[in-house]
C-alpha cells in the first residue's frame, strides 16, 4: 500500500524522514540476518552437530537468512567425527568377539548414564525444550525404558528448578510409573505427581501383609513427612478419608503413624493435628491437649480440666484422648518405674486412660454432634488399672508378685492394662543386673509376658520385639553357660509366641539370626527342636520356605537324625517336600 495513503506529505522534510527511517529498517535487517547466519555457522561448524536435535530449526533459520547451500554441506560434512556410530560400530565389534548382546547394551547404557549426570546442564535442557515449543518426540520414548527413567529421577534430585527435569517427572508419572518415583523431593514440586504417589502408598499400605505393614506404614509415613506442605495437604486428605464408615479406622492409623514420623524428626505437629481433630468446637478440650503434646509431658492443671471436661454430661469425643503420643505419656506416668506421679491426681490419671481405652463413641464429624455413646467399661478398666498400678508401683520381689499373680492375669485380661505391664517389665528386665539376682528358670515378669501373649494378638508384635532385644543383648558380666541358659529360656518365650500365632516374625527373626553367624548354633538346633514338637500339618509356603532350611542344615540338625527316617526332623523334611516340592526355598 502507498505510503501517502496512509499518512499526507507535508513537505519535502517528511519525504526525506521517510527515506531515512526505510534505510535505518534496511540496516537494521541487514544486520539481523549477518548475525543470524553467523550463528547458524558457528553451529554448523561445532562436532557432529548434524546429530543434535535442533539440526533442522537451525538449517531453515539459515536458508531463510539467504544461507549457501554449498557452505553448510562442507561445514557439516567436515566436523562429521561420528562419535555416535563410532560408538555403534564399537558394540558390533564386542559382540562379534563374544559378549552377551544384553552386556554390550547394559555397558553403553551405563557409560552414557555416567557421562550424562558428570556434564548435564539444566540451562541448555531448559533451552532445548523451549526451542522444540512441544513436547520432544524422543522424550516420550525416553521414559519407556527404566534406565533412563531413573537417571530422570537422579538428575531431578540434583536440578530441582529444572523446568524440562519437573515436566518430565509429570510425563513419568502421567505414563503410570508413580510407583517407581521414590525421591519425594522430586514429587513434592507438582501436586499432580505427589497426589498420585501419595494414592499408590496409600493403597500399598491398605493391602500390606502383617509382614509389610511396618515397612509400607513407615515409607508412607516418611514420604507425608517431607515437607510442611506435603504433611498438611497428606494430612487434610486423610482427616477427610477417616470420617468414612468403612475402612476409616485404618486410616486414622496411618494419620496416627504419620504423626509420630513427624515427633522423631522433632516437628511439632500439634497445631496441625489439633486443628484437624477438634475443628472450632472443643477448644477447651483441645487446648489442654496442645499444652502437654507440644512439651511432651503430662501438667496436673491440665489433668484436671480434662477430667472434669469428660466428666461432664456432655464430654468431647473420645478420639482427642486417643492421640498415640498422649496415650504413651499416661501409660508411662502410672507404669514407668521411678515416674513421679501426682499421688493427688492420680485417679484423674487412671480415669482418662480407662475412658480413652474403653468408651464407645460414635461421633459424626460432619453433622457435628454426636449419635451414641456407651461408658459401661470404664469403671471396670478403671480398677483393673488402679490394682495393677498398685502392685506395679511397690517395690515387690519375686514372693510378694506371686501371690499377686492371680490378680494380674485377671487384670491383664484388659488390653490397656497389658501395655501397661509390658513398659514395667520392660524396664525392669533390661536392667543390666536383672537376670543375675533371678535364679528362677523362667523370671515370673517373663511369666507376665507369656499371659500378654495369650490374651492379646495385637500386642504380639510389640512383646516379640522386647524378646529380641533381650536376646541380643550382652550379658558379659555372667559365665557363658548362664548366659546360654538365659538365651535358651528366651528361646522358649519365642516358641510360646509361635505357637500362640504369631509365627511368621518368629521364625523369620530365628533364620536372620542363623544367617548372621552372630548366634550359637546350640541355640538354633533348639529352636529348631522346640518348633518342630509344636507344630502339625498342613504347612504354609511361607513358613516352609523360612523354616526348612534350618532344618535341612546338617550342622543344626545332623545329630537329631535316625537311620530310619523315623525322627521329626526327617518327618518333616519328607512332608515339606512331598507337599510343596523342592523348589520351596525363598
Amino acid at each position: 500500500m502507498p505510503m501517502d495513503e496512509y499518512f499526507p506529505a507535508n513537505g519535502a522534510g517528511f519525504e526525506d524522514g521517510g527515506e531515512m527511517d526505510l534505510e535505518s529498517d534496511e540496516t537494521t535487517r541487514a544486520e539481523e540476518t549477518k548475525e543470524t547466519l553467523s550463528t547458524c555457522l558457528v553451529k554448523f561448524g561445532s562436532p557432529d552437530f548434524i546429530m543434535e536435535p535442533e539440526i533442522f530449526s537451525q538449517l531453515k533459520k539459515y536458508f531463510q537468512a539467504g544461507g549457501n547451500p554449498e557452505q553448510v554441506i562442507d561445514l557439516l560434512s567436515a566436523n562429521y567425527i561420528a562419535v555416535a556410530q563410532m560408538a555403534n560400530l564399537m558394540a558390533e565389534w564386542l559382540i562379534l568377539a563374544g559378549a552377551e548382546i544384553q552386556t554390550v547394551q547394559q555397558l553403553v547404557e551405563n557409560h552414557l548414564h555416567d557421562m550424562i549426570l558428570k556434564t548435564f546442564d539444566p540451562k541448555k535442557a531448559d533451552a532445548i525444550f523451549a526451542e522444540e515449543g512441544e513436547t520432544p518426540s524422543w522424550l516420550a520414548e525416553l521414559i519407556e525404558y527404566p534406565t533412563w527413567r531413573s537417571l530422570i529421577y537422579r538428575l531431578a534430585e540434583d536440578y530441582p528448578d529444572c523446568l524440562m527435569l519437573n515436566f518430565t517427572i509429570k510425563l513419568i508419572s502421567d505414563a503410570g510409573f508413580q510407583g517407581e518415583i521414590t525421591s519425594i523431593s522430586t514429587a513434592a514440586q507438582q501436586i499432580e505427581v505427589f497426589s498420585r504417589i501419595l494414592k499408590t502408598s496409600v493403597t500399598t499400605y491398605l493391602n500390606s501383609t502383617p509382614e509389610t505393614l511396618n515397612k509400607n506404614l513407615s515409607e508412607c509415613a516418611a514420604m507425608v513427612c517431607h515437607g510442611q506442605h506435603t504433611y498438611v495437604y497428606a494430612q487434610v486428605l486423610l482427616s477427610v478419608l477417616a470420617t468414612e464408615n468403612k475402612g476409616g479406622h485404618v486410616i486414622r492409623r496411618l494419620q496416627q503413624e504419620v504423626q509420630k514420623e513427624a515427633m522423631k524428626a522433632n516437628h511439632d505437629v500439634t497445631p496441625i493435628t489439633m486443628a484437624l481433630m477438634a475443628g472450632f468446637q472443643h477448644t477447651r478440650a483441645a487446648q489442654c491437649l496442645s499444652s502437654m503434646l507440644s512439651r511432651d509431658a503430662l501438667n496436673p492443671a491440665d489433668i484436671v480440666q480434662l477430667h472434669k471436661l469428660y466428666n461432664s454430661s456432655d464430654p468431647p469425643p473420645v478420639e482427642l484422648l486417643r492421640i498415640p503420643q498422649f496415650l504413651q505419656l499416661l501409660i508411662d506416668a502410672l507404669f514407668k518405674p521411678g515416674s513421679k506421679l501426682n499421688q493427688e491426681h492420680k485417679s484423674k490419671y487412671i480415669f482418662l486412660l480407662a475412658y480413652a481405652s474403653s468408651v464407645c463413641d460414635t461421633y459424626s464429624v460432619k453433622k457435628g454432634g454426636r449419635k451414641s455413646i456407651n461408658k459401661d467399661e470404664v469403671k471396670g478398666t478403671m480398677q483393673a488399672l488402679e490394682k495393677v498400678h498398685s502392685i506395679c508401683s511397690s517395690a515387690k520381689g519375686n514372693m510378694e508378685l506371686l501371690a499377686e499373680l492371680d490378680t494380674l492375669y485377671k487384670c491383664i485380661k484388659f488390653a490397656v492394662v497389658s501395655l501397661g505391664v509390658i513398659k514395667w517389665v520392660e524396664n525392669i528386665v533390661c536392667e543390666p543386673n536383672y537376670f543375675s539376682l533371678n535364679s528362677d528358670y523362667c523370671p515370673i515378669h517373663l511369666a507376665l509376658l507369656d499371659e500378654v501373649v495369650s490374651n492379646h494378638p495385637l500386642l504380639h508384635s510389640t512383646v516379640l520385639q522386647l524378646y529380641t532385644t533381650l536376646f541380643e543383648g550382652s550379658y558379659g558380666e555372667m559365665e557363658i553357660l548362664a548366659t546360654l541358659e538365659i538365651k535358651k529360656m528366651l528361646v522358649d518365650r519365642l516358641v510360646n509366641l509361635l505357637s500362640r500365632g504369631y509365627v511368621l516374625p518368629v521364625v523369620k527373626y530365628m533364620a536372620q539370626c542363623w544367617q548372621n553367624t552372630d548366634t550359637d548354633i546350640s541355640l538354633i538346633r533348639y529352636f529348631v527342636t522346640e518348633v518342630l514338637e509344636t507344630i502339625a500339618p498342613p504347612y504354609s509356603q511361607e513358613f516352609v520356605s523360612l523354616f526348612l532350611p534350618l532344618v535341612e542344615n546338617d550342622e543344626i540338625t545332623g545329630s537329631m537324625r535316625v537311620d530310619m527316617d523315623s525322627d521329626p526332623v526327617s518327618e518333616f523334611i519328607v512332608h515339606c517336600k512331598a507337599t510343596h516340592g523342592t523348589n520351596h526355598v525363598a
